[in-house]
């Protein structure tokens, strides 16, 4: 009686443990099946982010690139007895175009307002300005053209390299060059450090007409 007993406890010991063990086993499946579904949900949502993160960078892009005013590689060539430059308003920008017009001594250019309201005026003492036109020039100023089609016309008779700007929109970079004949780049008040007393997007508009205009001179820095 003793024997069979030990034995019966035995097997109930045995069974016992190995129900345990099988149930340990199902646990482990199931944490290991749910931290693998985890994981995939983590790595979709991350893929998620990242797509719309990158959609985020390219509205971002776009957004930057849109109205941007671009000298489009402009070619300025050589001077021509009469030149035309557009004033135009485009989806909320200004600008001048060409950016720089070439003509030869005693040439003529119109200035003609195909969109807005625009002056073209010198950057001459004469008009409250630094002087940024060849020693001894002449001073011209359109005044506002506000009709599309209206025009103005200056005949340049000093030789070098002339800035001038829209009133109204001087400050969001609004303003264009003329070169007149075969300057020497050196000596040129225009070519010099834009004025330091104007604000940042004139003086940066300045320098990208001085770096256009030296180009067409064949004078590099």
């Amino acid at each position: 009686m003793l024997s069979l007993s030990g034995t019966a406890a035995a097997i109930g010991l045995a069974g016992c443990s190995g129900g345990q063990a099988e149930s340990d086993g199902g646990s482990e499946s199931t944490e290991e099946h749910s931290d693998s579904d985890g994981h995939n949900e983590t790595e979709s949502h991350d893929d998620s982010e990242d797509e719309h993160s990158e959609e985020e960078e390219s509205h971002d892009d776009e957004e930057e690139g849109h109205g941007e005013d671009s000298h489009h590689d402009e070619e300025i060539g050589a001077p021509t007895e009469t030149a035309q430059v557009n004033m135009i308003t485009t989806d909320g920008t200004y600008h001048f175009d060409p950016h720089v017009a070439r003509v030869e001594v005693g040439g003529t250019v119109t200035f003609h307002n195909e969109s807005g309201s625009h002056s073209a005026t010198a950057y001459h003492p004469d008009n409250d300005q630094p002087q940024l036109v060849p020693d001894g020039a002449a001073s011209w100023d359109s005044s506002l053209l506000s009709e599309a089609g209206a025009t103005f016309e200056h005949t340049f008779e000093t030789e070098g390299v002339y800035h001038y700007y829209c009133t109204p929109h001087e400050t969001v970079g609004m303003i264009g060059s003329i070169i007149v004949g075969e300057p020497d780049a050196h000596g040129q008040p225009a070519l010099e450090e834009p004025p330091q007393d104007k604000p940042e997007s004139v003086t940066k508009k300045i320098s990208e007409l001085n770096t256009m205009c030296n180009e067409a001179l064949g004078h590099g820095h």
